[in-house]
């Protein structure tokens, strides 16, 4: 009786095995790789503006060519009729124009626009800002150059002159400088226009020694001068 039992369990277990599900996963779909578009920028040409230019001819026998837009500027060459000349700039107003200095090969210069006729449009020209003024030239001396004398004549005076040049309109500043020590306060002299001006100092001399005194330029542009006079006396 216990082998049927047995016996049967067997089968029951082996008819309930045969009758589990099976679960197969599905494969995980494929997925293509997605063409994309070509990323590459397509080349792009930055058009580079060359700077707008001018022929101009000269309508009056002749003309002078500036350092500025403006009769108070030096001026720094001659220009005559019927030349013809390059702008490529003008002043805001456009009563002047910035030309190719024809005596000056790379060097550049302004010219009234009432003496000159122009071959086209001047709209396009760039407006040119105004030129930096500056001292030019310096021409500074001593009187006496030179002292010699008993020693119960001295102190002596000297005087200074300066002759100061300038390309322009400008506010000049300056200081005088000494050996002895003496330096001045700082002065100022108004220019204008273009051209030059004189300006003056005395100092006075106590002793024999070799002396030299500076002119200080402090606008509108550093510069120093100097001026060298010995000084010798005889008991």
């Amino acid at each position: 009786m216990n082998r049927l039992v047995l016996l049967a369990g067997l089968v029951s277990i082996i008819l309930w095995g045969c009758n589990i599900p099976t679960t197969v996963p599905e494969p995980a779909p494929v997925t293509s790789p997605t063409s994309l578009p070509n990323a590459t920028p397509e080349s792009t040409t930055i058009p580079i503006s060359t700077p707008a230019r001018v022929t101009l001819f000269i309508k009056t026998e002749l003309i002078n060519c500036r350092f500025g837009p403006g009769t108070v500027y030096q001026s720094v060459n001659e220009l005559h009729e019927g030349q013809s000349l390059q702008a490529v700039g003008r002043n805001a107003a456009s009563t002047w124009w910035y030309i190719q200095d024809p005596g000056n090969p790379g060097g550049f210069c302004w010219v009234s626009s009432t003496v000159t006729e122009p071959q086209g449009g001047t709209d396009p020209l760039a407006v040119i800002p105004l030129p930096f003024v500056t001292i030019t030239n310096i021409k500074l001396r001593v009187e006496p150059n030179r002292i010699a004398v008993n020693c119960d004549q001295l102190p002596q005076t000297v005087f200074l002159e300066a002759e100061v040049t300038t390309n322009g309109p400008a506010l000049f500043t300056w200081r005088w400088e000494a050996s002895t020590g003496v330096s001045s306060d700082d002065e100022t002299l108004i220019f204008e226009e273009a051209g030059t001006q004189i300006i003056n100092e005395v100092y006075q001399i106590n002793a024999p020694n070799e002396y030299w005194v500076k002119l200080h330029v402090l606008t509108p542009n550093e510069r120093v001068e100097q001026v060298n006079f010995p000084v010798s006396c005889t008991p």
